[in-house]
């Protein structure tokens, strides 16, 4: 498959905490190759990866197939005419939810966000904060109601996480599964209490 015959997908990194969500998405879609990623930054986004990953710009504008500045708002992923399977907020701030839910697109981030929901394409946000206050909640709601999904990166304990790293890929998995992108198992796969009763009686022969 060339790029140019690739779907394309957008991801942005805003500075909530929770860059490896962002990063992470972005090396799965890389190693699957079904799309052509277009990463935005917002500028703590960049300082939030910095500090929880030891990483520069640089070492995320690899990650990706096409970078672009926050702040170029005339850029391809501006406009509807520019076709892309959809986009994802990882981490999602508080402060860009309430940009997206609100329709201020002060910014390429937001205004990428914007373009997703006035075409209707598919636009999730992986809300990041605890606890909530009214106004995250009303945010929420609105961003629902335009069509966004709204996806906390919640643990699922079910699947037995042994390290940060199986609770980043959870998220990342439940994520590609929205979009519809197969990736085996980045994410286990709930298969019903029987198998879960069945793994805990294994386990305690052993």
């Amino acid at each position: 498959m060339t790029e140019r015959n690739k779907s394309r997908i957008v991801v942005g990194i805003s500075g909530a905490s929770g860059a490896a969500i962002g990063v992470r998405l972005l090396a799965a879609l890389r190693r699957l190759g079904t799309h052509e990623t277009h990463l935005i930054v917002s500028a703590s986004g960049a300082v939030t990866a910095a500090q929880e990953l030891g990483l520069g710009r640089g070492d995320l504008d690899v990650l990706a197939d096409v970078v672009h500045n926050v702040r170029d708002i005339g850029a391809a992923v501006a406009s509807g005419s520019f076709l892309t399977d959809g986009m994802v907020i990882a981490p999602c701030s508080m402060k860009t939810l309430a940009g997206v839910a609100n329709g201020f697109a002060d910014n390429l981030l937001t205004r990428s966000a914007d373009v997703m929901l006035k075409e209707r394409r598919r636009l999730v946000l992986v809300a990041r904060e605890t606890p909530l206050n009214l106004a995250h909640l009303r945010n929420m709601t609105l961003a629902t109601e335009m069509g966004a999904i709204v996806m906390p990166p919640v643990p699922a304990f079910y699947a037995h996480p042994k390290t940060i790293e199986d609770v980043v890929d959870h998220t990342v998995g439940r994520i590609l599964d929205l979009f519809g992108i197969e990736h085996g198992e980045i994410a286990r796969r709930w298969s019903g209490l029987a198998d879960a009763f069945a793994s805990c009686e294994e386990g305690a022969a052993r």
